[in-house]
């Protein structure tokens, strides 16, 4: 090895470059490797932007903690940075009468992991907030809201900067062994082949943190593989009837496909659910098939029955990195760690999905704080 750093990040989406951040704040040598051209341009810039509130999770999961935590330290980060970010708030809505009881549990979850400031809505009171919106009932959510994802992750890459770190774009790991108390990493930077040594090893690689824990020799436990889920959104070409973020009950693999309004003032619609076959996320194919608007007219029209015909335009599509398949319970994140004696370090994270925004801040905390 040339180079014996003392810390790398594979991955600068918002989760590699919040860790990179801790770790630099904290006093750490950082260097966070990025495969892309720029930082955050897969899963971390496709999404809706939204802060969530913490709704949907299991007490006690690691997706509840952090994103109830990740959600109060994202709003101040923000505020601190002058970050562009809106506390929009969000209605939950049953369509009807058969979705009560469910809406009802989800209110529990939340309860349960944290979140005391939801109001129940009648359909009246839905009707005042939203007149354009129909539903038996709804979930008032004050602490959901929207941020600059794309600011937030260059206030990042800002901090690890300031505080003596960097971030090496086009610079892909190929490879990596244990070699004494190092991780031997073999990497292609600039299209040149150079090794590089970590004492720690962080992969925040996102889509690809399977493959990348596969290409470390000697990296276990066991690698979970990870499922690949398209979500697509569509434009609203009109002006919008609505004044908050409106959800849907939850569907398999996704949150449903819900409006959410960008710092802009304009309305999008999505994600939807299409699960990806290949295993490969170097192949994945971010277009978005106009043809999938008819499933998006039936979904939106559900709660908005006067969306107007021809009104929905292809935008963009995300993919997440699940640990889960089409139909199975949906998985927590996983944090992997292994120090074996006299050996490197190394901490893997598998299957930061939503609300992997939100919580970005609070998993950078805990795993500073699993390296001490």
């Amino acid at each position: 090895m040339t180079e014996t750093l003392e810390t790398i990040v594979i991955g600068a989406g918002v989760i590699g470059l919040a860790i990179a951040r801790a770790l630099a704040l904290a006093g750490r040598e950082v260097i966070v490797l990025e495969k892309n051209h720029g930082i955050g341009e897969e899963t971390s810039s496709r999404n809706s932007e939204v802060i969530h509130a913490g709704l949907y999770y299991p007490a006690g999961s690691l997706k509840a903690r952090f994103c109830v935590e990740g959600k109060e330290r994202l709003y101040d980060y923000c505020a601190a940075k002058g970050i562009d970010h809106r506390r929009s708030g969000k209605i939950l809505v049953a369509i009807h009468d058969e979705q009560t009881p469910k809406l009802q549990a989800l209110r529990e979850f939340a309860i349960a992991n944290g979140v005391r400031d939801l109001e129940w809505l009648s359909a009246h009171a839905v009707h005042e907030l939203e007149p354009a919106v129909r539903a038996a009932a709804g979930l008032w959510s004050p602490s959901t809201g929207i941020v600059d994802s794309h600011a937030f992750m260059l206030a990042l890459r800002g901090d690890v900067e300031q505080a003596g770190g960097s971030v090496a774009v086009l610079s892909r790991m190929i490879g990596g062994a244990p070699q004494g108390d190092a991780m031997r990493l073999v990497c292609e930077i600039d299209g040149a082949e150079t090794a590089i040594g970590a004492k720690t090893v962080i992969n925040a690689a996102g889509l690809h943190a399977s493959k990348v824990a596969h290409a470390l020799s000697g990296a276990k436990p066991a690698v979970p593989p990870t499922r690949y889920a398209k979500g697509n959104y569509f434009i609203y070409n009109g002006k919008s009837p609505f004044s908050h973020l409106l959800y849907p009950l939850p569907e398999d693999g996704g949150l449903g496909i819900h409006v959410t309004l960008d710092l802009a003032g304009r309305t999008r619609f999505g994600p939807d659910v299409e699960w990806l076959a290949g295993s490969d996320p170097e192949a994945i194919d971010y277009s978005v098939d106009p043809a999938r608007a008819a499933t998006f007219y039936r979904a939106v029209r559900s709660y908005w029955p006067e969306l107007p015909d021809g009104a929905l335009s292809p935008a963009y599509a995300g993919v997440r990195p699940k640990l889960c398949g089409p139909g199975e319970p949906a998985a927590d994140f996983k944090i992997q760690t292994l120090h074996e004696p006299g050996g490197p370090r190394l901490v893997q994270l598998f299957g930061i999905e939503s609300p992997g925004l939100t919580a970005s801040l609070a998993i950078a905390e805990h795993v500073r704080e699993l390296l001490g």
